[in-house]
């Protein structure tokens, strides 16, 4: 793995972390629509990272301790967010969004390093979609990401519609199609992959603060601390 870190990379978990939160403030304040509608960028952009993470690495060197300590965060962070989740949503049918993107690295570094084991990924996550955020399209959007980071101009298109077919697993948005708030939503989630693109490859010389592992921890204290505010 290039071990130079990449500003471009550290932007887009920025964004993708201030998104997340602007999202969840709708536990807060319920009638905010366009809070849900910035927050479609956070889920693609995560995945992006994820992407960028994989691409950064040897074909053919999946099995190296830096990936097995980057599994082992995703795992425990899957576990460690479940509670505060579930305490936040009440009503929710999934897990968290930590399994979706856990699932999304294996499928990730099976298409990257072209292992049979991405196929096996694939049908888990056909046959627990209905229990993962984003279903099973969730999990093939960082895969979609790693191909597109190999491509050239236009190659965003395809993890910009797979990130949108991926909200569609809101049923709410689902049964609302022509709703401004669906539209809003569904263009915010394409765009995120253009964005996040240019974002990537868009910083060379600039500085910015770099989110190490405290990052995984973010996602379940954010969500406590919002938890002891709502009413």
């Amino acid at each position: 793995m290039n071990a130079r870190r990449s500003a471009g990379l550290d932007l887009i978990k920025w964004l993708a972390m201030l998104s997340m939160v602007i999202d969840h403030l709708r536990f807060i304040w319920p009638t905010a629509e366009w809070l849900f509608v910035v927050g479609r960028l956070a889920f693609p952009l995560f995945c992006l990272g994820i992407a960028a993470n994989v691409a950064r690495t040897t074909p053919g060197q999946m099995y190296t301790a830096a990936n097995g300590r980057y599994l082992g965060w995703m795992l425990a962070f899957s576990v460690l967010s479940e509670w505060p989740y579930h305490a936040l949503d009440v009503g929710t049918g999934t897990f968290n969004i930590m399994p979706t993107l856990t699932l999304g690295l294996l499928l990730a570094w099976g298409v990257h390093h072209h292992k049979r084991q991405a196929l096996a990924v694939l049908v888990l996550a056909l046959l627990v979609s209905d229990v993962l955020m984003y279903g099973w399209l969730g999990v093939v959007l960082p895969a979609a990401f790693v191909l597109a980071l190999r491509g050239g101009r236009g190659t965003w298109l395809l993890p910009g519609f797979i990130a949108v077919a991926a909200n569609l697993s809101n049923q709410w948005l689902r049964e609302h199609p022509t709703a401004p708030i669906t539209l809003m939503a569904l263009a915010v989630a394409f765009m995120s992959a253009p964005l996040g693109m240019r974002l990537l490859h868009g910083l060379h010389s600039r500085q910015v603060w770099p989110v190490g592992r405290w990052g995984y921890g973010f996602y379940p204290v954010h969500l406590a601390l919002i938890k002891l505010v709502v009413p």
